[in-house]
């Protein structure tokens, strides 16, 4: 009888933790990212191969546009109803890190013994803007930084030679693109170059550090330091828009988006290497034409700090809120698609900047990768903190404010001081 008990406590305890080991296997993450359809083709295909090596997981995708997708995961995580894992730019990424809404890496999950492991895996100083108290929180999807793309023919049909006559200062790019640009009336049909607006950070703060302003304090107590800077910076804004040069504005179409198409309608833009598989993607005979070009971000004439655009970081994080055993296999998941570093490089022209990568044939042999090189050692980390996104805001209201409602430079100026302050003071 005690034998018959026995046995039978035994198969139902076994009994039991197969049913919870079943339960507990049965997995899914709902993953959130920007849209990019030369990347969605290897990412679908990666969860496929993913999921057919762990039939207990499904892989939810949700892709946005990247501006509405900043918004998506604000709202989602304020409900207490984030994703399972996302990637985002790091300075809209680095409040959840603080806030503790998203969890540090899974080490083993993801390949590596520890967070030296991962460090060293990347180059110099990758890592750090999701390194918070030792801990790693976030992998890189994407290294991004931004150079000049050229339309060759648009120059020429401006009467300039695109190798000489390209703007190596801000100075020259007004020049330049009061060349290149027509108009009906008061509305711009072809513009020479326009800004990345809603990217300020990324775009126009090295501007402003060209010039010897910063916008935050070495030791991170003021904000918007360099009056003389700032006031130049918003006067060259308030002049190339609409109540000055005409040159460009929010308002239209953004020039990178315009730029593939090839109608004549813009002669340069900011945007980085990923931009050169989105033309073969978009326009092949005008990838093949050799008919566009790329050169360093300008500086102004007058630069006391040789500075080019802010290089910036998309890094998959993982919800903190999720159960362990999600955490676990969207790390494993995040880890087996960043293995293609060398595939995203060739087919969608993204960097993911490991050390080998970095070392390897393919980046070198891809098109204007030593300009792309050469201004990321001039430029820096964008800025990032648990405002860095408010921040944002605030830049945009006033380079918007001396371009589409003619407020003074000065008044601009004040008031950006000010909203910035608070914001710092607050964190």
């Amino acid at each position: 009888m005690k034998k018959f008990l026995v046995a039978a406590i035994i198969a139902t305890t076994l009994l039991m933790v197969m049913s919870c080991k079943k339960e507990a296997e049965q997995i899914t993450i709902e993953f959130w990212t920007h849209e990019d359809l030369n990347r969605q083709k290897l990412e679908d295909r990666y969860i496929q191969e993913f999921t057919a090596e762990h039939p207990n997981v499904t892989v939810n995708v949700t892709r946005q546009g990247a501006e509405k997708l900043i918004e998506l995961v604000q709202t989602a995580f304020a409900a207490g109803k984030g994703p399972t894992m996302f990637n985002l730019s790091v300075n809209d990424e680095y409040p959840y890190i603080i806030s503790g809404r998203v969890a540090p890496i899974n080490y083993k999950a993801a390949g590596y013994n520890n967070a030296q492991a991962v460090i060293s895996a990347y180059a110099p100083k990758m890592l750090e803007s999701v390194t918070y108290n030792g801990d790693v929180y976030g992998l890189p999807l994407e290294l991004t930084n931004w150079c000049i793309f050229i339309n060759k023919k648009v120059f020429r049909d401006a009467g300039l030679d695109p190798e000489k006559d390209y703007p190596k200062t801000w100075e020259d790019m007004v020049t330049v693109s009061e060349k290149i640009v027509r108009r009906n009336g008061d509305i711009i049909t072809r513009r020479g170059y326009d800004f990345r607006y809603k990217y300020y950070l990324e775009n126009c703060v090295p501007m402003v550090e060209q010039l010897g302003g910063q916008l935050i304090s070495d030791d991170g107590k003021e904000a918007i330091i360099g009056k003389d800077a700032w006031i130049k910076f918003l006067t060259f804004m308030q002049e190339w828009g609409p109540n000055g040069k005409n040159l460009g504005s929010p308002t239209y179409t953004p020039a990178r988006s315009a730029f593939n198409k090839d109608n004549n309608d813009i002669g340069m833009c900011s945007t980085g290497l990923y931009q050169q598989a989105r033309i073969r993607i978009d326009n092949q005979a005008f990838y093949d034409s050799g008919e566009w070009m790329v050169v360093p971000y300008p500086v102004f004439k007058d630069a006391v700090k040789d500075v080019a655009a802010c290089y910036y970081g998309h890094y998959y994080m993982v919800n903190a809120d999720v159960s362990k055993a999600e955490q676990e296999a969207a790390w494993q998941l995040i880890s087996y698609m960043l293995s293609h570093g060398e595939e995203y490089l060739r087919e969608v022209n993204i960097i993911q900047p490991t050390t080998a990568l970095l070392n390897s044939q393919t980046f070198k042999d891809m098109p204007y990768s030593d300009v792309f090189a050469g201004d990321f050692e001039r430029g820096h980390i964008v800025y990032y903190s648990a405002g860095s996104t408010a921040i944002q805001n605030a830049l945009g209201t006033a380079v918007q404010s001396v371009m589409l409602q003619n407020v003074s430079p000065e008044d601009a100026y004040a008031t950006l001081k000010t909203t910035v302050q608070e914001l710092i003071d607050e964190e």
